[in-house]
């Protein structure tokens, strides 16, 4: 919801050309909300689906956070500082999943290590 409330902040600011970042992060967390909720990630195993979600809260957090401080010191409309504001908040948003993200991709890889490789298994 966040992402879509600056996405359509930059549409309306005079700093549109940042309106892609938003975008692309709203449909991506759109995506792997339906991937989790249709239970895609236990149909198709060979993708890791912690680390995916990993992946795009980093990219997220680092993003935001660069284009809301160019929002905010570049462009001097009200639109483009509500953007960088929400930026910001969507940069600490990001960066609380990043952290729970991170525990659980931590779990996920110690389940995988613990399973014996197939090439040592005694007969």
């Amino acid at each position: 919801v966040l992402s879509f409330i600056i996405f359509i902040c930059y549409i309306a600011s005079l700093a549109a050309s940042f309106m892609m970042a938003p975008l692309l992060e709203f449909l991506l967390a759109l995506f792997l909300f339906f991937a989790y909720a249709s239970k895609l990630n236990e149909k198709f195993k060979g993708l890791y689906w912690p680390l995916t979600d990993f992946l795009r809260c980093v990219t997220a957090a680092i993003i935001y956070f660069a284009i809301s401080i160019a929002a905010v010191s570049k462009y001097s409309d009200g639109a483009s500082k509500a953007a960088g504001v929400f930026g910001f908040i969507a940069t600490i948003v990001y960066a609380i999943d990043f952290y729970i993200t991170f525990n659980d991709l931590v779990t996920f890889l110690k389940q995988g290590s613990a399973d014996p490789p197939e090439g040592r298994k005694s007969e």
